[in-house]
């Protein structure tokens, strides 16, 4: 197998595995809205998808989680669902993508090939559809954000929501999973059938030219 596509292989494997990662920080971190007073300098409020939390400068936080999903607001909830799917279809993006690379296991037959091809095929698919349903939910909280910020009916007196960590840790959670799964479908597409039955037919040669020692030889000397 071509040493450029073993890179491009543990690449896509690296970088979903980074972007599950992100994507379950992303999931649980309250800072998706932060929001600060001129009346309460001291105090800033997170607005996440579980949880809201009052953080003071003293460092005391405290935190109040959802009693209800269906109480939530929509944007909130959409996001919370949307996240749960793109962190369960990004592990099975990446649990699919292990067993289909090259360094996994050795491909000695055409159909362990296949086999592992369309599983690392599988596991980019899944990937970029993560990705996809990663960036949904946090662009659509960064437009609603943004359109209740700049609202001009709203008096400029009221404190605004703005962007919080969480945003761009699930921005940057959604990158990664597009980026694995098209690293994994593109070391698929250039990985042709050959470099496995070149392998097979060595491993065949290699076993037919050992020599066999014959049971006459080995009574000649009892």
């Amino acid at each position: 197998m071509d040493s450029g596509l073993g890179t491009l292989e543990l690449l896509g494997v690296f970088f979903s595995l980074a972007a599950s990662l992100c994507s379950l920080v992303t999931l649980m971190m309250p800072q998706w809205l932060t929001l600060s007073t001129e009346l309460l300098p001291t105090e800033n409020f997170q607005l996440g998808l579980w949880e809201t939390c009052v953080v003071q400068d003293l460092g005391f936080t405290e935190c109040l989680p959802y009693n209800s999903l269906l109480g939530l607001p929509a944007d909130i909830r959409l996001a919370r669902i949307l996240m749960c799917t793109t962190l369960a279809t990004g592990l099975m993006g990446l649990l699919f993508a292990i067993p289909g690379i090259n360094l996994v296991n050795g491909c000695r037959r055409t159909e362990s090939f296949k086999v592992k091809r369309a599983l690392k095929m599988l596991g980019g698919i899944l990937s970029i559809v993560a990705g996809v349903l990663g960036l949904v939910p946090v662009s659509y909280v960064a437009h609603l954000t943004v359109l209740r910020f700049f609202d001009e009916s709203v008096p400029r007196v009221v404190p605004r929501w703005e962007f919080g960590d969480a945003l761009f840790l699930g921005w940057t959670a959604g990158c990664l999973h597009l980026a694995a799964g098209s690293l994994l479908v593109t070391s698929c597409l250039f990985l042709r059938d050959e470099t496995c039955l070149h392998q097979s037919i060595a491993l065949n040669r290699t076993h037919m030219t050992r020599p066999e020692r014959s049971p006459r030889g080995r009574t000649e000397y009892v």
